[in-house]
């Protein structure tokens, strides 16, 4: 068994992806030089792992790095619209510039959610760095903190895509490339 065969088209190569990263590390690398403290790079768990693991082999300043969950899909392929934060941050964020690394942002419900967590702990700024940005989808508008900026890696079309930390039901997230699933899969 395997799950190639469950993809209808990439979206994205491996290598497209990875060329991508290279330039947003050098974008946000840029744009924070200026600040004296490390950049705190937040984690959305589970879906960023795999982004996050590579932005931040190429951001060039200091950083510190964190997760926090939080859970609006279950299993299944439509978001319930509720966000809920099922695990916190373990660093203290108060006065930091974070940069919230996002896998996917559809329709802004968890983002809006986690920026404005983030803004209760004392964050001074919020930025977004998300792989794929789906403004089709967007239901929730959501306002970056302080000189908060917003990174995209791709626009995304209106699909259930896979691969490379995305999912369904767990599954496909070790796939090197970023496709659309076959119907059949998913409905």
């Amino acid at each position: 068994m395997t799950m190639y065969g469950d993809i209808e088209r990439v979206l994205w190569t491996a290598e497209e992806i990875v060329a991508r990263i290279s330039e947003l590390g050098g974008e946000i690398s840029n744009d924070f030089q200026r600040f004296p403290s490390p950049v705190v790079l937040v984690g959305v768990a589970t879906g960023a792992f795999i982004f996050l693991a590579d932005i931040v082999r190429n951001i060039t300043l200091p950083i510190a790095v964190d997760f926090i969950r939080a859970e609006s899909y279950g299993s299944g392929t439509k978001s319930n619209g509720a966000p809920i934060i099922s695990c916190d941050l373990k660093l203290d964020i108060s006065g930091k510039h974070v940069i919230l690394v996002e896998d996917i942002v559809d329709t802004g419900a968890t983002l809006s959610c986690l920026i404005s967590h983030l803004k209760s702990k004392g964050a001074c700024s919020v930025s977004v760095c998300t792989l794929l940005d789906k403004p089709a989808r967007r239901r929730v508008h959501f306002d970056l903190i302080g000189e908060g900026k917003f990174y995209r890696g791709f626009e995304c079309g209106d699909e259930f895509v896979v691969g490379y930390g995305l999912d369904l039901a767990e599954i496909y997230r070790n796939l090197p490339y970023i496709g659309v699933l076959k119907p059949e899969k998913h409905n």
